[in-house]
């Protein structure tokens, strides 16, 4: 019996102690972007963390939206789906199309406390069945609906994944 349409949300926190090479690209091109962009808001360098912006400069959130331009490209490589969250098999799997950028945190002066979130929304799949720890799930692919079934992945809730939004179906 399905339990409905899901959409997860991942949250992937990216600072100065990531090792992953698509990691490292990153946090270096928002805080670069960063430093580009905060100086439009701070042109007396009056203010050195992200925190005293917001605090003390009028409109300094919109520097989420201004930076995030700078990950789109880093976005494309991943093809569509979200990094990090694993099938029971090991492998990606998870289909997305819609992003939130965050800066969490940020220092002109020092680029080590820099840190930034991306948010992934998955396309919406549906979820099937709990079994132990494991979600089976359907999740569409473009051909992966035929008369021999669905095609189906078993995957564990982790850190930072959480069910954004559910639509149960009619009689569940």
């Amino acid at each position: 019996m399905s339990k409905g349409i899901i959409r997860l949300l991942y949250r992937k926190v990216i600072d100065a102690t990531k090792e992953n090479v698509w990691e490292k690209y990153v946090f270096d091109a928002t805080y670069q972007e960063y430093q580009i962009q905060a100086q439009n808001y701070n042109p007396d360098k009056k203010y050195f963390t992200f925190a005293e912006l917001k605090h003390n400069v009028h409109n300094a959130d919109k520097l989420h939206f201004l930076v995030s331009a700078s990950v789109n490209n880093y976005l494309k490589q991943l093809n569509g789906v979200v990094p990090d969250i694993l099938n029971n098999l090991g492998k990606l799997f998870l289909p997305f199309k819609n992003y939130r950028f965050e800066i969490i945190d940020s220092d002109i002066r020092d680029k080590s406390k820099h840190r930034i979130a991306i948010e992934f929304v998955s396309e919406p799949i549906t979820w099937i069945e709990t079994i132990d720890n494991l979600l089976l799930a359907e999740v569409v692919r473009a051909g992966s609906i035929g008369d021999d079934g669905i095609f189906t992945e078993m995957f564990a809730m982790q850190p930072y994944l959480s069910i954004h939004r559910l639509k149960q179906e009619q009689g569940t």
